[in-house]
Parts: C-alpha cells; sequence; structure tokens
C-alpha cells in the first residue's frame, strides 16, 4: 500500500526556547500539541492517534496520552533517534490510509541544555563492551572516525565541512529564535577549537531545550481546515549498522532510505526545491547529500563550495531556520526541526530573503544514532498542496 497523498500534515509548532529551565519536559510537549494543533484549526479533543520518540517522559506516549487528556485508537513509540519523527509521519500516513486513525499527532520535547544530563549508557547493549573503552559512545568521536574515514578515502577538507556551518549561519541570521545568529566565516569555523578530530566546535550542532510538534489529517478532514496542506508524497527508512565491525563508513542508511521515498513520491531528485538535512554535524550533511545521489561519492565537498545549499536561489537551499548547526536541536534530536521548516518553505511562509521561489517539492532527510557506528535514517518527501 502507498501512502502517496493518503495523508496531510495541516498543523506545525516549534517551541521558540531554547533555555526552558522552568519547564517540565511534560509540559514542553503539551506546548509543542497545542501549537500545532491551533496551527491546524483544530483541538485535542479531535486528536485519535499519538506518535512520539524515546524523548517522550514516563510511560512514553501512554503517559502523555494521559497528560494531554487524549482519546485515542492509535498509538506508536518507534525511537530511532533524531530519524524518529520522520518515520512517524510515513506511519501515520500509513496508519490514516489504513482507517485506523483520521488526526494524528507527533512531538518532540527535552531539556538538555537545562538538565546537563547526558544519555545514560545501556549496559544491556550487546556493543557496549567493544565500543565503550574506546570512547565511542560519545557522538563527536562517532561522526569524527566517520569524517576521517571519508577525508582518507575522497580527500574531503575541513574547509569543506566549513562551508556547511558558514550557509547555515547565513540563514539564521534571519530566525530570530536561533541560537547562534551571527554570520561566520570558514576560517573562524577552522579556527575554533577541535572536539574530535577533523570536527571542530563550530562543526557541531547546538544543544537546546524545546521542541517540535506536527499535526496529520486524512484528506477528508485536511479539506475542511484554513491552513495550506502539505501532501506526504513519499516516505523511506533503513537502519544501518555496523554489521560487528564490517561496517563502510563512507555512506550512511539514506543510500537505501532516500531512493525508497523518491520511487513511492513518484519524482525524481532534479524535482526537488528545498531540502532538509540533518545537520548534527557539518559532516553529516555532505553525506547525506552524496547518499541521496545529488551527487556522486567524495563530491559532496565541491558541491557546498559551490553554493548549492545557499538559499533562496541555490541548487539545493537547505535548512533556511539555521537547522541545528544554528538555531535548534531539541533533545538532541533535530528531525522535526527538519520538517517543520520544509513546511513553512511549502506553505510560503519562510523568511522571504530566504524563501525558495515557487516551492512545490520538498525532501527531508535525518539519521538517528552515531555514523560511526549505527543508525537509522529516515527520508520524507512532501509536497505543496497543488503541486
Amino acid at each position: 500500500m502507498s501512502i502517496r497523498r493518503a495523508a496531510a500534515i495541516v498543523g506545525v509548532y516549534e517551541h521558540p526556547g531554547r533555555r526552558l529551565p522552568d519547564h517540565s519536559l511534560a509540559q514542553i510537549h503539551a506546548e509543542c500539541a497545542v501549537g500545532a494543533v491551533r496551527d491546524a484549526g483544530l483541538s485535542l479533543d479531535d486528536v485519535d492517534a499519538y506518535f512520539c520518540g524515546g524523548d517522550a517522559p514516563g510511560f512514553g506516549g501512554i503517559s502523555m496520552a494521559e497528560y494531554l487528556g487524549l482519546r485515542l485508537r492509535w498509538v506508536d513509540s518507534t525511537e530511532t533517534g533524531g530519524s524518529s519523527y520522520l518515520s512517524h509521519v510515513g506511519h501515520a500516513a500509513a496508519a490514516i490510509a489504513a482507517g485506523k486513525c483520521s488526526v494524528a499527532l507527533i512531538t518532540l520535547g527535552g531539556r538538555p541544555y537545562s538538565s546537563r544530563i547526558a544519555r545514560p549508557l545501556d549496559l544491556e547493549a550487546p556493543e557496549l563492551a567493544f565500543e565503550q573503552p574506546y570512547g565511542m559512545t560519545a557522538a563527536p568521536a562517532a561522526y569524527a572516525l566517520a569524517a576521517q574515514r571519508h577525508m582518507y578515502e575522497y580527500g574531503t577538507t575541513s574547509r569543506q565541512l566549513a562551508e556547511v556551518r558558514v550557509t547555515a549561519s547565513r540563514h539564521a541570521q534571519y530566525n530570530p529564535h536561533a541560537v547562534h545568529q551571527e554570520v561566520v566565516t570558514a576560517d573562524e569555523v577552522t579556527d575554533s577549537p577541535l572536539v574530535a578530530d577533523p570536527l571542530h566546535r563550530l562543526d557541531c550542532c547546538v544543544v537546546t531545550d524545546g521542541g517540535g510538534a506536527i499535526v496529520m489529517t486524512s484528506p477528508s478532514v485536511a479539506r475542511n481546515l484554513p491552513r495550506r496542506r502539505v501532501q506526504v508524497l513519499g516516505h523511506g527508512e533503513a537502519p544501518k549498522h555496523a554489521n560487528n565491525g564490517r561496517i563502510d563508513l563512507t555512506y550512511s542508511g539514506a543510500r537505501w532510505s532516500g531512493p525508497a521515498a523518491l520511487r513511492e513520491a513518484g519524482i525524481s531528485l532534479a524535482d526537488v526545491d528545498y531540502a532538509g538535512l540533518y545537520d548534527s554535524f557539518t559532516f553529516t550533511v555532505i553525506q547525506q547529500i552524496e547518499d541521496l545521489g545529488f551527487c556522486g561519492p567524495g563530491e559532496g565537498g565541491k558541491f557546498v563550495l559551490e553554493g548549492a545549499l545557499e538559499a533562496p536561489h541555490g541548487r539545493l537551499p537547505f535548512n533556511t531556520d539555521g537547522g541545528g548547526l544554528c538555531n535548534n536541536h531539541p533533545a538532541n534530536r533535530g528531525g522535526i526541526t527538519k520538517i517543520i521548516e520544509a513546511v513553512r518553505q511549502l506553505r510560503g511562509e519562510a523568511h522571504p530573503a530566504l524563501q525558495v521561489p515557487d516551492c512545490e517539492i520538498a525532501l527531508v532527510q535525518a539519521t538517528g544514532g552515531y555514523l560511526g557506528t549505527r543508525m537509522g535514517s529516515a527520508t520524507l518527501v512532501l509536497g505543496r498542496e497543488d503541486a
């Protein structure tokens, strides 16, 4: 069963807070939920399906359903890290298409900045004894490992990685909520302190509190709502793991999830007007561009140096809110914010300086977990309602 045009995104909300020491985790989820249903012209009473990841407090979807007062027919708590929320959109569209629900709510919320609590180690994880002694439980180390391999295989440079941050900063200057609104140069990126060679501090995403939410409905519900709707055209997801050490670090799971989403949507890469690309680190963006097929293996660095990511007129305008590198990476998870900004672009509601002209098709790509070990990759293709 295809989900192409089986469901629409009718409401989105990104929490404006980046430092929320006085909020509980449930409160952040709730404020995002209320914001999204209001944006859709609905209420929480209309919601009959709820989707959340591992960031939801307590008993996940069950606890949040009680906290929000939801009466549900469907609950999904798929957990694939930062890509979870792209998976949720695909799963919600499938549930709506199957008649299992008609109004689905997806939320994300977190307080990593205020709580300063690192993710606890899973002491039962089968890989722990082989990785923890060598520092592979820290995200920068795992991403740096993949970046180093890519540099060795293809000659990718720190200057090329830096260009991703430079472009993100140029976009973030227009976002009043962005953590970093100052435009930076490539020299400033490469001169910033090393975190894990070759990744510098400005190659790394921000750490923020906050969250976001999405409301999806069936076409019959959507056509009676006031907001311009965004069609779900295609969805793909794929895990990639270390295969007991036999891992090629030069590509991500986007190599599989991307083509699946494009096939379902019935489009080619040439049809994509805007891309929301997961940017936990600058290197993450370069690897995904290659894996999705916007350029060949090893050509991502050259691609970004040519200004391809610049909005509004670049070859592949990306992350016009400033992305995880400059704007927001709530709960240490950036997937939902990529969807929200893609919806803004398709609605024509991005900042006027960055709005892509006649934006009809957006591709959103996210990677959860670590590029250097194991990940969940998910891809969405979204279309303007008249596309």
